[in-house]
């Protein structure tokens, strides 16, 4: 069903946050972050780097002092926050993904193994993305030709350093075909994994401090400019602990350029909805600031 009273302006995705959070963007022509409505441009060329360093936030920090912002970068068009990390992802980390993927995989018989992981001490992890299939921000993600039940799924997503330290926190979209997972289990990775599949942005959050639960992220999908889904979550229905997600995901696996982590989702959209072509997803999560994509 089609709400009326849409959002007249597309929210931009650098005033979305607190003014004294520090977010690392990445543009075509420079790195920079934005600390209380300013922009400060860096030196270093190589995101890999920055996630490598030993205590980013203040390598960040020292930049306020020592250089003048550079605030038309506040307008630049916003590339999506990698290099060459992973993306990986956790699954059935919210109670309301565990009963979709039961819903939805019961004729297949797959019901009870997501129930299992739910509740299991091992949570469910896979590879999402290389840096080159992901999608920035204002840049278009797509649904499979041979899927007919598609939907996006919001998520807090980690960014990890090659030490397996949480060093901030991204937007995350971890686009989903339904029916082709929810047909059997082990067609997950076509369901999950293909061009396009994924987007993070707008920026990185820097920050030492895990997010507090009360940490709201919100899901809008427009159509013909009408919103016709809205949903809404908070860190506190996340059942997994993220640093015990990051404990698993670095068992005898090694990151040198470090990673992301998706870490579930806690909106599904009902089983009546699917994604269309040319639909806008919106994604906004507290702090961080609104992912906008477009369904190709």
């Amino acid at each position: 069903m089609l709400h009326q009273n849409p959002p007249r302006h597309r929210p931009h995705p650098l005033f979305q946050e607190r003014s004294e959070a520090l977010i690392l963007y990445r543009t075509a022509e420079a790195l920079f972050f934005k600390h209380e409505d300013h922009a400060y441009p860096l030196q270093e060329s190589s995101l890999d780097a920055l996630i490598a360093h030993h205590d980013l936030h203040a390598h960040l920090t020292a930049f306020i002092n020592a250089a003048p912002p550079a605030d038309h970068l506040l307008h630049a068009p916003l590339l999506a926050p990698i290099g060459n990390q992973e993306v990986w992802a956790s699954g059935v980390t919210y109670y309301s993904s565990r009963r979709a993927r039961i819903a939805e995989s019961k004729d297949a018989g797959g019901g009870d193994f997501y129930d299992r992981v739910y509740t299991a001490e091992r949570p469910e992890l896979f590879f999402k993305a290389v840096a080159h299939k992901v999608a920035g921000p204002d840049s278009p993600v797509k649904i499979r030709r041979d899927a007919t039940w598609s939907v996006p799924e919001p998520e807090l997503t980690l960014a990890i350093n090659p030490r397996g330290e949480i060093i901030g926190y991204t937007v995350g979209n971890d686009m989903s075909s339904r029916d082709i997972e929810g047909a059997n289990p082990l067609y997950l990775p076509q369901a999950k994994v293909y061009d396009r599949s994924c987007a993070l942005g707008p920026g990185l959050l820097i920050r030492k401090e895990p997010l507090p639960a009360t940490t709201q992220i919100t899901l809008n999908i427009l159509r013909s400019n009408q919103i016709t889904f809205s949903g809404i979550t908070a860190l506190a229905e996340l059942k997994r602990d993220t640093a015990t997600l990051v404990k698993y995901l670095f068992r005898d696996h090694s990151f040198p350029f470090g990673c992301f982590l998706l870490t579930g989702t806690g909106i599904v959209p009902p089983d009546s909805f699917t994604l269309q072509s040319k639909d806008e997803i919106q994604i906004t999560i507290d702090g961080i600031g609104t992912l906008i994509n477009t369904v190709e």
